[in-house]
């Protein structure tokens, strides 16, 4: 019998990122097995722009606004997403209420904010251990992420995998592009965080191509006019790029898992990267045919060259969205949450 699952996202479309992919297709799986997905995001709020982030919105939501959409939908299950305010408001809610629910963490949230403020990270630990302490699981991506949280005192932590879209995301969809090879290329936010100007700075040969939009692409252009910055690119036109590629290098080092680094294996693309939380975990379950881990980036990404391209049937053997979304439904809870009485007044959230 179906269920009813509660979504509450700060992360939510037309944002592009690892957290609102991974949602979404999450989502789509779970009504294709007959439950019913209904995501509280942004878009239900009034809200501001992100500072340095105008595409991320922060809603202005409220615990009582939160309590009464929740008992409106009168949700089976009820997952928080992100620790944003969406997040902490249904969190706030939930709590008042005795509602169970699970949450994820899906970002290095202490390890973002300490690249752009003076802010320790074990403080910022502690807010997110709180916040995440109260639920009755809380989802991580990989098994290294897991063992350093725990590490940290966070407790009922699961490991959820994550999976690539093989039909979209294949060596056949390669296009011709006019540039130098070998061609070493890198998709994602343009953004302090994401480390790229490690990318950027390596002696490589050929050509860097960079694939993404953000607050950092413009002043990477100025600083690095040899590399190729295409902007954004999805869907169709994004997969025939990875596929023109011959190197994919993920020079994070603080992406929990890195869905990109499996659209590039599904693509043929070797990977290089450095041998942090994230990406050496894709790369061990994947196999050493998959790429290569350096603290020497520009050691890594020769080495990933010279492997050649990658058999995707051989490396992404252990990575599936259905059982992404398998693990994601089996650590729901029972939320506990009575319907509004049909007589209720109805409140409409500000």
């Amino acid at each position: 019998m179906g269920q009813t699952i509660l979504i509450a996202t700060d992360a939510a479309p037309p944002q592009i990122n690892g957290v609102v992919r991974t949602m979404s297709i999450v989502t789509k799986h779970l009504e294709a097995d007959g439950h019913r997905v209904e995501t509280i995001g942004p878009s239900r709020f009034r809200s501001i722009a992100l500072p340095s982030y105008p595409e991320i919105p922060l809603a202005f939501a409220t615990p009582r606004a939160m309590e009464a959409m929740v008992r409106k939908i009168a949700p089976d299950h009820i997952h928080i997403v992100t620790e944003g305010p969406i997040g902490r408001a249904m969190r706030r809610a939930c709590l008042r209420n005795g509602w169970r629910y699970t949450s994820a963490y899906h970002t290095r949230f202490p390890e973002y904010l300490r690249a752009r403020l003076p802010v320790p990270i074990r403080f910022s630990h502690a807010v997110l251990r709180r916040f995440h302490g109260r639920g009755a699981a809380t989802l991580v991506p990989t098994a290294s992420i897991a063992a350093d949280l725990e590490t940290r005192g966070y407790g009922g932590l699961r490991i959820w995998t994550r999976g690539v879209d093989r039909t979209l995301f294949r060596p056949e969809r390669a296009i011709p592009l006019d540039l130098p090879r070998p061609i070493f290329l890198n998709v994602g936010r343009v953004a302090t965080e994401k480390n790229i100007e490690a990318f950027l700075k390596l002696d490589l040969p050929g050509t860097k191509l960079v694939i993404g939009d953000g607050p950092q692409r413009a002043e990477l252009q100025r600083r690095f006019p040899d590399t190729v910055f295409l902007g954004a690119k999805t869907g169709t036109d994004l997969a025939a790029h990875f596929a023109a590629a011959d190197v994919f290098v993920f020079p994070s080092r603080t992406d929990t898992f890195g869905l990109v680094l499996l659209e590039a294996l599904a693509s043929g693309l070797p990977v290089a990267a450095y041998p942090v939380s994230g990406p050496a975990d894709v790369l061990v379950e994947a196999g050493p045919a998959a790429g290569r881990c350096d603290d020497d980036l520009g050691k890594a990404a020769l080495a990933a060259l010279a492997l050649g391209p990658v058999d995707p049937d051989k490396v992404l053997q252990s990575f599936s969205w259905q059982a992404c979304a398998d693990i994601f439904f089996e650590t729901l809870v029972p939320a506990g949450v009575k319907p509004m009485p049909s007589s209720a007044p109805r409140v409409v959230p500000a």
